[in-house]
């Protein structure tokens, strides 16, 4: 992978919680927006915002299956407002609502196992 782009995502999973602008991350590895758009797709075969959204449901996915937290404590530590927007994008990634997911059990069985750390 291209080191520009996989300080791109280094500094995308570091940083799950805040807004990233794209010209600023651009900056920081010395390309344009523009550049780094069609730089990053060609290596990632996706674009920066979608790789980013990418990466929070993953978290999020973690997050339910290893925590108690509920759906508004993981967006805000993923920075995320819209619960609609966060619920559909849940869906599309995982193939369950946030709510189904947990109600299938993966919560309990990873906790159950002693996977994950409670955080009430």
């Amino acid at each position: 992978m291209d080191r520009r782009v996989q300080k791109v995502v280094d500094c995308m999973k570091s940083n799950l919680g805040q807004e990233l602008a794209l010209d600023e991350i651009a900056r920081s590895v010395n390309l344009s927006p523009s550049r780094l758009r069609c730089l990053f797709k060609a290596e990632t075969g996706m674009p920066p915002t979608q790789y980013l959204k990418h990466l929070r449901m993953q978290e999020a996915r973690e997050l339910a299956e290893n925590t108690f937290l509920n759906v508004k404590e993981i967006m805000n530590r993923l920075g995320l407002r819209d619960e609609s927007h966060f619920v559909r994008d849940f869906k599309k990634i995982h193939g369950l609502t946030f709510s189904q997911f947990r109600g299938n059990g993966n919560h309990q069985k990873s906790m159950a196992q002693g996977q994950g750390t409670p955080n009430t």
